[in-house]
């Protein structure tokens, strides 16, 4: 028994705790939380090919060969499945002209060409897996706590209901009307062009599927009224000076002018 109370308060006794405490740490980690890797979509070896064949064709010359990035574009190791969904879905890429931003156009890929090229890049490094359809099902979402969302995080840059602005050198924030689903989730989930990143950890993958909800209710366009641009406070706030204002002014002079 003196001997194993000598070993417990031996000097070097409270580093191999520590060491074993984060042995144990680290290995409940890795069996418990799900690894990028998994989350990825399953491609075949034949997607991954197919894809990488049209990388080298139509991305490789600003990407680099290997997706390492150049001086002219980033690199696209561990950018993931998503990433690339949104990037080429959209048109955005492969870009036709240098700018402050790459611009929505109609895309230069199918949607079997578009996969198999996500599947590619996706092999490169673990990152964001393109959603599910019930991760993008508006009808499952909560719009009236997507509303709150996404004027918290998002409507300083796309307006009160996701109809955009203008930033600063030459870029802006698009319109969120007629963006799929699956590409508001995936802008969120991926930060494209100025937009920051949503990661799981800032907003979970619940709250995004609220803000969808949120802004699958703005195109219905049926609140009744004049939507005014749907530019909220701004165009309501140039009614009311100069159209209602006016009227008041109008009515005071006329009223003067009876009354002399």
């Amino acid at each position: 028994m003196k001997a194993l109370a000598a070993r417990r308060h031996h000097r070097l006794a409270p580093v191999l705790l520590m060491l074993l405490a984060l042995l144990v740490t680290g290995g409940v980690y890795a069996a418990l939380a799900p690894s990028p890797a998994a989350q990825a979509d399953t491609a075949s070896t034949a997607d991954i090919e197919t894809g990488k064949k049209l990388f080298q064709a139509n991305c490789a010359t600003c990407h680099g060969p290997s997706a390492e990035g150049t001086a002219q574009a980033p690199s696209l190791v561990g950018v993931g499945a998503a990433a690339v969904d949104f990037q080429v879905s959209t048109g955005r890429m492969p870009m036709q002209m240098n700018g402050p931003q790459a611009e929505a156009k109609p895309p230069q890929m199918n949607e079997e060409q578009t996969a198999a090229l996500a599947a590619y890049v996706a092999s490169l490094g673990a990152g964001p897996a393109i959603p599910t359809d019930e991760q993008v099902d508006a009808s499952l979402g909560d719009p009236a706590n997507g509303a709150a969302l996404f004027r918290t995080n998002c409507a300083m840059c796309h307006n009160a209901v996701g109809a955009g602005g203008a930033l600063s050198e030459g870029k802006f924030a698009p319109p969120l009307f007629e963006t799929s689903e699956q590409n508001i989730y995936q802008a969120m989930l991926t930060g494209p062009q100025s937009m920051p990143v949503f990661n799981d950890a800032n907003i979970t993958p619940d709250e995004k599927r609220d803000i969808i909800a949120y802004l699958d209710e703005q195109r219905d366009g049926s609140a009744g009224g004049l939507s005014l641009g749907s530019l909220g406070p701004v165009s309501e706030g140039l009614w009311a000076w100069i159209v209602g204002l006016g009227l008041i002014i109008g009515a005071a002079v006329w009223i003067g002018a009876k009354s002399s």
